[in-house]
């Protein structure tokens, strides 16, 4: 979170954004849908959303129609944080717990299904894209797109910050697979190396300045409070877990599903109206890791779960952190979603459900 922060601060995800240069709107939902996607898979899905629907405000004017692209974002951002260790906070347990320990076996496997949960979408919404004939305002250059940070930093500072931030996070998962080491000393290492590099950067530059754009006045921005309610969730899972309460709920759904594709696509649906984090630490305590078979480190059942549990949350708008975000920067209206959003990642998701079953049951 702090080296997103720093890079935020810097304005260094304008050198992605500020390339985006289309007015069709065809063009500009795909361009949109796919950097939201794969920023997604090396940020997390939360700050990505944040990130692409600061660039909505400076390239469409009309509500109606950045709510529509403000959907999109909610999908591809999900779809996104599922095939990456570090993309999503559901991944990033699974990851981390053992369930997933191979995180580049994880990415193979799901990178596909969770393009094709973002490429249906795309597919339908460019049909009534066309029909619509949508109207995009004018670009809006990046030194205006500056003034909201208050903070001036140049073209090379922006980009370096920029490549240090994103090269330090896709650096975690490398280390935790090459040394077997816990990722969160991977995760230090390279905020250290960040705030070192900007001390270093910034440090002919008057106080004042020099002390804004610095990681510890930074961390006061870091949203301390998200951090302990994903505390409060793990500690009030862990409760069950103990109670044995997770067991029983294992055996009922084995009783009535009796099948890993199944249980884990009701999962998915149950994030969407339940927040997907205790779903996957229910998971994690229903199920122990065998030795062999689906429920193995690095089996079918895990794998599965975190698509499901990654995606299934774009199915409604408070399914996901992106969709509270994105709801609460847009002010979408809840039912708005549903009749306009819902179906089309719905049919993603399920569609990203069928590749996987396919790619692995047959």
């Amino acid at each position: 979170m702090t080296i997103v922060e720093v890079v935020d601060t810097h304005n260094g995800f304008s050198i992605i954004t500020d390339r985006i240069k289309t007015r069709d709107p065809v063009r500009l939902a795909w361009i949109i849908g796919f950097v939201t996607f794969f920023l997604s898979a090396a940020l997390d899905n939360l700050t990505t959303a944040i990130v692409m629907i600061s660039l909505l405000r400076k390239l469409i004017q009309d509500q109606k129609t950045r709510w529509l692209f403000g959907g999109l974002i909610i999908i591809a951002a999900n779809a996104g944080g599922a095939w990456s260790p570090i993309g999503d906070v559901t991944t990033t347990m699974l990851w981390i717990k053992g369930q997933l320990p191979d995180a580049m076996g994880f990415v193979k496997n799901l990178l596909l299904p969770s393009l094709v949960t973002i490429i249906i979408p795309l597919i339908i919404m460019s049909f009534s894209l066309r029909k619509s004939k949508l109207v995009i305002q004018p670009k809006v250059h990046s030194e205006e797109s500056r003034e909201s940070h208050h903070l001036e930093a140049t073209k090379k500072e922006r980009l370096r910050v920029f490549l240090l931030g994103i090269g330090g996070l896709l650096f975690v998962p490398f280390f935790k697979q090459f040394t077997h080491l816990p990722p969160f000393m991977a995760m230090m290492f390279s905020l250290s190396v960040l705030w070192i590099a900007t001390e270093i950067m910034h440090r002919k530059k008057p106080s004042e300045t020099r002390s804004k754009m610095s990681v510890l006045h930074i961390l006061h921005r870091i949203d301390t409070a998200s951090i302990l309610f994903f505390l409060g969730i793990l500690m009030a899972v862990a409760g069950l877990q103990e109670a044995g309460h997770l067991g029983h709920l294992a055996m009922a759904l084995d009783a009535s599903i009796g099948n890993i594709y199944g249980i884990n696509i009701l999962i998915g649906l149950l994030s969407a109206i339940i927040d997907n984090v205790p779903l996957v630490a229910a998971a994690q305590g229903m199920y122990e890791i065998a030795a062999t078979g689906p429920f193995a480190a690095n089996g079918n059942f895990w794998d599965f779960l975190a698509y499901c549990a990654g995606t299934g949350g774009s199915c409604l708008i408070i399914g996901s952190a992106a969709g509270v975000a994105v709801m609460g920067l847009e002010k979408i209206d809840f039912i708005w979603y549903m009749k306009k959003i819902s179906l089309l990642a719905l049919a993603g998701y399920l569609g990203g459900a069928v590749v996987y079953i396919l790619m692995h049951a047959i």
